[in-house]
């Protein structure tokens, strides 16, 4: 049987998951379940544990191979599994040589030393990974462009998992998105761990805006250009122009913004204030007025208070959000914030319950706007799409892969529908 590889967490990991199955599958691996997991919180962990108990009863001659953030930062706790064969470090799991070695222990029923991961902060480069092995005609696939961080976010375990910031060059980037064109793919999703601090490793230190201005210059035939969550302190001039003067690149961005007070911004140590994120809002509103704006914000933080929580609900509105990643805290052994006095749960569920709510009140009124309109949605499956502003569409049939002129007729207070 060929390699399964099972995904958690964020986007950077599904285009990862694409590379770990072909060089799981070079290698000459089968029988294998790969479980490449997510760190950025404890429920995250939880399922991949809870995954990895219910792959082996279903298939317990299956070899089980745990990767991914929760591996690389908590390899021990994953080794101490019974079902667990092997553990592979998040920069290794990248390299043909480390399935090779798997299966090489495999063969040789060696379990004694379960543990293959490698110093992440001693990673200082990194190699373009281009992936062939997306389903032709996919509509939407992702092209890493940058991986791990600089910063170091009081409540966020990822550095630690991912490693310092560094970026692939622009010629290859932009080779990967011409050849996924060639395949057939019609939108192409930029992504990484801080895409905005791409660059900063590179020759002359291009940004992002850079790198976008290259890709749609260079690859006239990609339809459409997404980018993935951003942290909005960083945008640079060129990407700006891009947001204002070029219609490929979808008009919705998803920022990082965690909360809505400035003293819970400051103990979170992030980079911007409360001011920032609104006056950041307005600037691209002004540049492109019907982009769809999303954002990540932390319900219960350690010290927030009833009227700090408040100013993050507001923000909502302040900010004309549209699209809400609610993360209730949780506590990630090693931060600072975990040393910090925390909120208790029944209030961070209580809070997160409220921010959905808003959240999902904000969708239904971007909705209700749509009414009427005409809208470039891009066919998905049989029965939904998403239009340029990265809202759901119900459709009756048509053509994976297609970008088709719809004219919006309803909604269902989740998802738009619409006729041709």
């Amino acid at each position: 049987m060929p390699v399964d590889v099972v995904t958690f967490g964020c986007r950077l990991n599904a285009f990862e998951s694409e590379v770990i199955r072909r060089e799981a599958d070079g290698a000459g691996l089968s029988d294998t379940i790969v479980i490449n997991s997510c760190a950025v919180t404890n429920e995250a962990v939880a399922q991949a544990r809870q995954s990895i108990r219910r792959l082996k009863r279903e298939r317990p001659e299956a070899r089980i191979v745990v990767t991914g953030c929760a591996a690389q930062t908590q390899a021990q706790m994953f080794a101490g599994m019974a079902e667990v064969d092997r553990v592979i470090g998040n920069e290794d799991k990248l390299q043909r040589d480390s399935w090779r070695d798997a299966r090489a222990a495999f063969d040789a029923d060696i379990a004694d030393d379960k543990i293959a991961v490698t110093d992440i902060m001693s990673v200082k480069q990194m190699a373009p990974h281009l992936v062939d092995g997306f389903e032709r005609g996919l509509p939407r696939v992702f092209v890493q462009v940058q991986n791990g961080c600089d910063h170091r976010c009081t409540f966020c375990i990822i550095p630690f998992g991912r490693g310092n910031s560094r970026s692939v060059p622009m010629g290859a980037v932009v080779e990967q998105v011409r050849m996924l064109i060639e395949r057939g793919h019609a939108e192409i999703v930029l992504t990484g761990v801080d895409l905005t601090s791409y660059g900063a490793d590179l020759p002359g230190a291009p940004k992002l805006g850079m790198l976008t201005k290259q890709i749609l210059r260079h690859v006239p035939e990609l339809k459409r250009l997404r980018i993935s969550s951003i942290d909005s302190i960083e945008a640079d001039r060129d990407l700006l122009d891009v947001i204002a003067n070029d219609i490929k690149l979808m008009p919705h961005l998803h920022l990082s913004l965690q909360s809505g007070d400035d003293m819970i911004l400051k103990r979170m140590k992030r980079r911007h204030l409360r001011q920032d994120a609104i006056d950041f809002c307005d600037r691209v509103r002004r540049l492109r007025p019907d982009i769809a704006l999303g954002a990540d914000i932390i319900a219960g933080f350690p010290t927030e208070t009833e009227e700090m929580f408040s100013r993050s609900l507001d923000l909502v509105g302040e900010c004309g959000l549209t699209f809400l990643h609610v993360f209730p805290y949780s506590r990630r052994p090693g931060t600072p914030a975990a040393l910090m006095p925390q909120v208790a749960g029944g209030e961070i569920r209580e809070r997160a319950k409220r921010l959905r709510a808003a959240g999902e009140a904000a969708l239904r009124r971007r909705l209700e706007s749509e009414m009427g309109k005409t809208r470039e949605v891009l066919i998905e499956s049989a029965t939904a799409g998403r239009t340029e502003h990265f809202l759901p569409v119900a459709i009756a049939g048509d053509v994976p892969g297609a970008v088709r002129r719809l004219a919006i007729t309803g909604h269902d207070g989740a998802r738009l529908t619409a006729g041709l």
